[in-house]
């Protein structure tokens, strides 16, 4: 698995039902991967969407590392994902679906070193599942200060 879980799409549970989830690698510049080790990415507003045959993820914030001035990477530029061509036309069929997107959950460095992101395929949850998950919520939590 990984060895440090980098960023976390933390909303992406309560705003989404999860249905299926992948692991992928990214296409990134040099001052990119530096940047994500250092701490440096965030994919809280972060979406997959697919341009042409590729999967792309758009809005996931990389920082510039540190004061290079000569390779300087635009932060929230689109990014490819790289997933076996079976997966991709898996993932392109259940899309047009009425409701289901891709969003991704956890940004990690794997043991090899590669930058990997796992996505997963979602439906959107409606206003009363959002309350419904409130309260689930909030009864493990009183389960847990009372065990």
């Amino acid at each position: 698995m990984s060895t440090i879980i980098e960023a976390k799409n933390r909303r992406a549970s309560f705003e989404y039902h999860l249905l299926d989830t992948y692991e992928c690698g990214m296409v990134l510049m040099g001052s990119e991967i530096k940047s994500i080790r250092a701490g440096g990415a965030s994919i809280n507003e972060a979406f997959c969407t697919f341009n042409g045959n590729d999967l792309v993820v758009r809005n996931m914030q990389i920082n510039p590392y540190g004061t290079n001035v000569h390779y300087v990477h635009e932060p929230k530029r689109d990014r490819k994902l790289l997933l076996h061509t079976v997966e991709l036309e898996k993932l392109k069929k259940k899309l047009r679906d009425q409701g289901i997107t891709i969003v991704p959950l956890r940004m990690f460095i794997s043991k090899n070193g590669f930058a990997k992101l796992e996505i997963a395929l979602a439906k959107g949850k409606k206003l009363h599942d959002k309350r419904e998950s409130i309260k689930e919520r909030d009864v493990k939590r009183e389960m847990d200060r009372e065990g």
